[in-house]
């Protein structure tokens, strides 16, 4: 079976698919904004439910960092939006993203979602793209485990920092147990930079110089 996807840095191969909201292309139709593509083994499945009622939990959140979600698995659209209609009528909260109805199964071929080792449904992927269609993480978890929404939310916001400073993110930031909210300065390229490192930026060496934001 096809497992190949694309690479972090790789451009996300063009998505034609069925959805919630309609047809759509991916990575066109988000041009300009980031996106979470993620992957769900199916509808009616008590842990996704708690990843989609999460989710949608955090949706402003995520749209504050102009970031969009898109939901996927290998279902059809009228099994989705039944799906999408017990949550709100049973659990009180209404999707409003999109999901894709890949119940062909193309899509999650083309992504590696597809594990055969897990089984025929689409393992729990997660696609971070950027707003130039660029693939920045990607996450995998087996079916048994529900994912972590913040931490999601925060690598978005991680590399978006990362991106408009030119800075590295430390493990757990804002909360990093070393320089708490601070970020990492790249390391110097040359001998005569190495030696002014810690003349112009607080550090604990040379090659590991932080920042307040």
């Amino acid at each position: 079976m096809e497992t190949s996807f694309p690479l972090i840095g790789d451009r996300l191969p063009t998505l034609k698919v069925t959805t919630t909201h309609g047809e759509m292309t991916l990575p066109d139709d988000m041009a300009g904004k980031w996106f979470v593509l993620f992957s769900h083994p199916a509808d009616y499945t008590p842990v996704c439910t708690t990843e989609f009622v999460a989710f949608q939990k955090r949706y402003d959140e995520f749209r504050k960092l102009n970031c969009e979600l898109v939901g996927l698995s290998i279902d059809q659209v009228f099994s989705h939006i039944k799906w999408m209609e017990w949550i709100k009528e049973k659990l009180g909260v209404e999707i409003e993203f999109p999901v894709i109805a890949d119940d062909m199964g193309n899509v999650a071929k083309a992504m590696g979602m597809i594990h055969p080792g897990k089984g025929t449904n689409t393992v729990r992927a997660v696609f971070i793209v950027d707003d130039k269609g660029t693939v920045r993480i990607i996450f995998y978890y087996p079916q048994e485990l529900g994912r972590n929404m913040d931490e999601i939310l925060r690598a978005v916001k991680g590399m978006q920092t990362s991106d408009a400073h030119g800075v590295a993110i430390p493990a757990g930031w804002p909360e990093n147990e070393l320089i708490k909210k601070r970020v990492i300065i790249p390391p110097a390229k040359d001998v005569e930079s190495a030696k002014k490192r810690l003349q112009e930026h607080e550090g604990f060496d040379w090659w590991f110089c932080h920042k307040e934001l």
